[in-house]
């Protein structure tokens, strides 16, 4: 097994290669690999067999379990989002503007790669392709560390990309995969600030809390979802349900589900009997404060702990207000910064909403769904950023990318 040491090594050796690449190169190698990825399915299916077997006899949550999944129609999702990426505009070497000082320095800013960029993430291998794709098209090495729940899958995936890189005649560490899934070798990478130049983390909460306290490399915080979708007084009812369903529903196990839903109380007794008979079709278990359950007998009591907590799973927490104000502070101070939503038909309402939530992604009449960069037309993302310093919400290119200040002269000299 290599070492870090060894792998950050060929990280930095690959780096000024990548830095300078052109952008017909990177575009011909992505969709290269994106055929490659469709070619060797049966060889990556089965690499995900035997982590879908682990998980199961781990006892992972069904929701955990969906993400970690792999068939053909994801495989071939992962090699469009690759292909998308391919067609995207390379901010690579973008010159953001130039002044005229007056002393004739002509100076201006140009977008360059952030580097060696970092990924510590759980059990999705769906990253490992994206990751290699956005690092790739922006002239950036990746080092990938996944966790154990997906070292087959993510092996089997590199495996395929490197070969792909090799054939292209283009540098194979520009992706590299540190194997040894342990804990002492994730605390021992997230130390390598020689050689990485950005650490993101993808993940649970306890995860990216250890990434954040104990990295010596810059990190770019990619939250955990405690995401609220808020029924207002004046909301369409009907369409209210079809958004909460497609919300919870649709996948459990990720991060942009609804966690948890806001009910003004004028629409109680409307909404939530409906809603109680809608969720119990998907098996989803509801936990509910007590004006909540007048109308949803079968919900059980919610506690302190469900209105922060991001299940991952068929459950999700109801909570009964008297105005949007309220609503608006229980949903500050209990999400994660992620995603919300209103639906209402109350334009004031809306633009409040709007306004006043602190979150990467603000919805008026939307699924939280939406939060990804697949579906922002990004092609895809390299996580979901849910701190406010340089990048926020779904990183696609320009998020893996820095500025470089350039300066033109004609002999000046400072007096």
């Amino acid at each position: 097994m290599i070492s870090l040491e060894e792998i950050g090594t060929r990280a930095r050796g690959a780096e000024p290669v990548l830095r300078i690449m052109g952008t017909e190169t990177k575009n011909r190698v992505l969709k290269k690999a994106a055929e490659n990825l469709v070619a060797d399915a049966e060889t990556i299916i089965a690499a995900n067999a035997l982590d879908m077997e682990h998980g199961k006899e781990k006892g992972m949550s069904q929701g955990l379990l969906d993400r970690l999944f792999l068939d053909k129609n994801r495989i071939e999702a992962m090699a469009e989002g690759m292909c998308q990426v391919s067609e995207l505009d390379d901010p690579i070497g973008e010159v953001l503007g130039m002044k005229k000082r007056p002393n004739g320095l002509l100076i201006g800013q140009k977008r360059v790669p952030l580097g060696v960029v970092g990924i510590i993430y759980e059990a999705r291998p769906n990253v490992t392709a994206d990751a290699f794709a956005l690092c790739f098209k922006t002239g950036n090495v990746v080092i990938l560390k996944g966790g154990s729940d997906a070292i087959h899958s993510n092996t089997a995936i590199v495996a395929s990309l490197r070969k792909t890189l090799k054939e292209e005649q283009v540098p194979e560490d520009a992706l590299l995969l540190i194997e040894d899934t342990s804990r002492e070798t994730t605390a021992q990478f997230m130390k390598m600030n020689r050689y990485v130049d950005v650490l993101i983390p993808r993940g649970g909460a306890g995860l990216i809390r250890a990434v954040v306290e104990n990295s010596t490399i810059p990190v770019i915080e990619t939250g955990t979802g405690n995401c609220h979708i808020y029924v207002d007084e004046t909301a369409d009812l009907s369409m209210a349900v079809d958004i909460i369903l497609n919300a919870k529903t649709q996948r459990v196990g990720v991060c942009n589900a609804c966690e948890s839903i806001v009910v003004h109380e004028n629409v109680r007794e409307k909404l939530l009997p409906v809603l109680e008979e809608r969720l119990k079709e998907k098996h989803v278990e509801m936990r509910a404060d007590e004006k909540a359950r007048e109308y949803m007998p079968e919900a059980e009591e919610a506690t302190e702990e469900d209105w922060g907590k991001e299940y991952l799973d068929y459950i999700v927490s109801i909570k009964t207000v008297s105005s949007i104000d309220e609503a608006i502070a229980h949903i500050n101070h209990y999400n994660t910064k992620h995603s919300e939503a209103i639906i209402t038909n109350n334009y004031t309402h809306a633009q409040k909403f709007l306004d006043e939530i602190d979150a990467a992604v603000v919805y008026v009449n939307a699924s939280t769904r939406f939060t990804d960069g697949f579906e922002f037309g990004y092609g895809a993302e390299i996580g979901i950023s849910t701190q406010k310093l340089h990048a926020r919400g779904p990183m696609g290119l320009l998020a893996l990318t820095s500025i470089k200040n350039i300066v033109y002269g004609t002999g000046q000299i400072r007096k």
